[in-house]
């Protein structure tokens, strides 16, 4: 044991020492400028061997810890300066007159108290969740059939299933371009005038496109859900006289129970959020004659756009992370509660 000891020992010193030596000579190249390509390898190779050299040493306490929160550390430090600084900060210049680039006094909550006052900021508010329950129910029904179609033994479902999924892979800039070209050049043959023109089939062609685009991914999650149905239940229900519709809502429907959770949680962080195919279909235009005693030429413009054009377009970026604030808020609240209750129906199926 001694034996194993001082080798575990002297191979742990001998790790250590040139995982530093490989660190050290790395930053004093960078130190002196030598533009050598191999500096950033060594250094992190020199890290990695000084970290494995204290893994390994046989007698330090706790070493392992240090060695987890050593690996830990890269994930945990781009999460505090990419998410909690912001966060921080945002909520700090929400309180002020920042202009993008400084800020002169603190204006406390005159922000919010100012967005209240916005028709076109409820109406974008009001019009979000509408956007979010119609998308709710049509992405994950549509979603759930098409999953359904693809477990079904259809003859070429691989073909199906990539078919289907093809429009997710499609950027939301891009395929707001495609589907307005296709609503004022081709469907207007049709129905004789632009979709795009009126408020109400506007959002109508948004919640199209929405569908038509996220639904393929969902529908992967469903298959996941459903292919990992046990088949002895199947056949079990099978042999005990089930008929379709029985072993679709009573057996299926119960044993995705979580995937649906997971893909009603997707499906409304994804609609809250939707912002580049409301900008390049619509660009959030539309006509409402009288709200809250108001005139809006923003019909269909959402949360995410309306945020956008306050902070890039007006210029004002102050209120525009207010209105980002209460956004975060609003939709940490609604997914939590969307979970909780999710959860809740889990346990009873």
């Amino acid at each position: 044991m001694k034996t194993n000891t001082a080798g575990s020992k002297g191979l742990s010193m001998i790790l250590m020492a040139a995982g530093a030596i490989m660190t050290i000579a790395a930053l004093a190249l960078d130190f002196m400028g030598n533009k050598a390509s191999f500096r950033g390898p060594m250094l992190v190779i020199g890290v990695l061997v000084f970290a494995l050299g204290v893994y390994l040493f046989p007698t330090l306490k706790h070493h392992r810890k240090i060695v987890y929160v050593i690996f830990l550390f890269p994930l945990l430090f781009a999460f505090v300066v990419t998410v909690i600084i912001p966060l921080v900060l945002g909520i700090f210049y929400s309180m002020t007159d920042w202009t993008g680039i400084q800020f002169t006094k603190f204006v406390g909550l005159a922000n919010y108290a100012a967005m209240f006052k916005d028709p076109a900021f409820i109406w974008s508010v009001l019009m979000t969740f509408v956007f979010v329950v119609i998308n709710m129910v049509l992405v994950n029904l549509v979603a759930f059939l098409l999953a359904l179609l693809c477990t079904s033994g259809l003859k070429g479902d691989g073909f199906f299933r990539a078919a289907y999924f093809l429009p997710n892979l499609i950027g939301g800039i891009v395929l707001g371009y495609i589907w307005q070209f296709v609503f004022n050049n081709v469907l207007i043959n049709i129905t004789k005038i632009s979709w795009l023109v009126q408020t109400k089939t506007a959002m109508l062609a948004i919640v199209i496109v929405y569908v038509w685009q996220y639904a393929g991914y969902i529908m992967l999650i469903y298959i996941t859900g459903l292919t990992q149905v046990p088949k002895d239940v199947l056949e079990a229900a099978s042999i005990d006289g089930a008929d379709a519709k029985q072993t679709l809502f009573q057996i299926k429907i119960p044993m995705i129970a979580s995937t649906i959770t997971i893909c009603t949680f997707l499906t409304l962080t994804s609609a809250f959020k939707q912002f580049d195919v409301n900008l390049a279909l619509t660009g959030g235009t539309g006509s409402v004659p009288n709200f809250m005693g108001a005139y809006l030429t923003n019909g269909t413009q959402m949360l995410a756009l309306n945020i956008y054009n306050t902070a890039v377009s007006k210029n004002n970026y102050s209120l525009g992370q207010a209105k980002a604030v209460l956004f975060f808020i609003i939709l940490a609240c609604v997914s939590l509660v969307q979970v909780r209750i999710s959860n809740s129906k889990e346990v009873e199926l």
